[in-house]
């Protein structure tokens, strides 16, 4: 796959919380003519072949009991889930890694800035409102302008 590292806007380092230390990983958000590829690329998910929501949240901190501070999901328009737009795909993990290629024109880099990206422990549902019913936030991180 073809990824346009030139276009490299923005990334997120994530980190888990307590109980799980040792998940890690970023997420990068490249403009394209097409929109916005988000590429996910996760370590150390708690459940070796689990799935796991993504979601773009709206807060500017991962500080906070669970990652409190990061806020519901990034949806500046106002739209009931899934259709928020930071709504993502969930990571399939294979044996404790995940990686996820998607393109959107929910948002743009610029837009994301400053703000959150969360690994739930569980999927989403894709239905349950406000967020999809994806359990606790178990990893965070705040997207930077490279």
């Amino acid at each position: 796959m073809y990824i346009p590292t030139e276009r490299l806007i923005a990334v997120a380092c994530l980190a888990g919380g307590p109980a799980n230390t040792e998940l890690c990983g970023d997420v990068k958000f490249y403009q394209t003519s097409g929109g916005t590829l988000v590429v996910a690329d996760v370590y150390n998910l708690p459940a070796e072949d689990g799935v796991f929501a993504l979601h773009v949240h709206a807060g500017k901190s991962c500080e906070g009991e669970e990652f409190s501070e990061s806020d519901g999901h990034f949806n500046p328009t106002g739209q009931p889930h899934p259709y928020h737009a930071g709504d993502l795909p969930p990571l399939f993990a294979a044996h404790g890694h995940a990686l996820l290629a998607v393109l959107t024109d929910r948002f743009t880099p610029e837009e994301v800035l400053g703000r959150t990206v969360i690994v739930h422990a569980g999927v989403d549902d894709f239905t349950s409102q406000p967020a999809g019913n994806s359990g606790a936030k178990i990893a965070c991180g705040v997207i930077r302008a490279v």
